[in-house]
């Protein structure tokens, strides 16, 4: 049996301040206040192609799991931490997923054709089988009150968001997965499709859906 060589991840990392986030953030309110006619653009960001595998191309060898490890880790536990919420099991399901990636394809991804689209739809499924364990605990579970993000969580998110990110969480779990790579990501419509299993129509109705929405829940609040 083979194990893991990639870095081990503490269960609590230490957090760090993010300037990255509030960038998002403004990307998305922006696209709030003008018109949505234009198709996505789609530059490469946290979930672009040319960090780790890019590496490994220009090494003349398959990208190793270590290098995507250290190449993309951060950037995929903030994107599971704007799906799931809390930070702990943000980190617990980029863990999985590298684990899991591990298993099957041992420390050189020569039998993977894009290692960081292979785990990037590897943590939003993950993160997709966390929310629904959490709506069965729900579901036969008084819910808690008074509960409040730990302090880490506001320094990765930025506690001036808190706003945007509490709209986030009332939007439909399609449409806060369409924003969060569209926006955070910065995903094309394209990529976007193939990572969450639907056509580009459906992205783009979903995303100017949800935009609408966000930007209701905005002025409610």
């Amino acid at each position: 049996m083979r194990t893991a060589t990639f870095p081990v991840v503490p269960a609590r990392a230490p957090a760090r301040p993010c300037a990255v986030v509030p960038v998002w953030w403004r990307a998305l309110l922006r696209s709030i206040e003008r018109s949505r006619g234009r198709p996505a653009g789609g530059r490469s960001g946290a979930g672009g192609g040319a960090g780790a595998a890019g590496a490994g191309a220009r090494s003349g060898g398959a990208p190793r799991i270590d290098e995507l490890y250290h190449h993309r880790r951060l950037d995929l536990v903030r994107l599971a931490l704007l799906l799931v919420d809390d930070l702990p099991t943000a980190e617990d399901v980029v863990q999985d997923a590298f684990a899991a990636l591990f298993g099957r394809y041992g420390e050189r991804l020569a039998g993977v054709e894009d290692p960081e689209a292979y785990i990037r739809t590897s943590v939003v499924n993950r993160a997709r089988s966390v929310l629904r364990r959490r709506r069965t605990v729900r579901a036969h579970a008084p819910e808690r009150e008074g509960h409040a993000p730990p302090a880490e969580e506001y320094v990765l998110l930025h506690e001036e968001h808190r706003e945007v990110l509490g709209a986030l969480k009332r939007l439909t779990r399609r449409q806060r997965e369409v924003l969060v790579l569209r926006y955070w990501s910065h995903l094309t419509e394209a990529q976007i499709a193939e990572t969450l299993g639907l056509s580009r129509g459906a992205v783009k109705s979903t995303a100017s859906r949800a935009l609408d929405a966000l930007e209701k829940r905005l002025r409610e609040d």
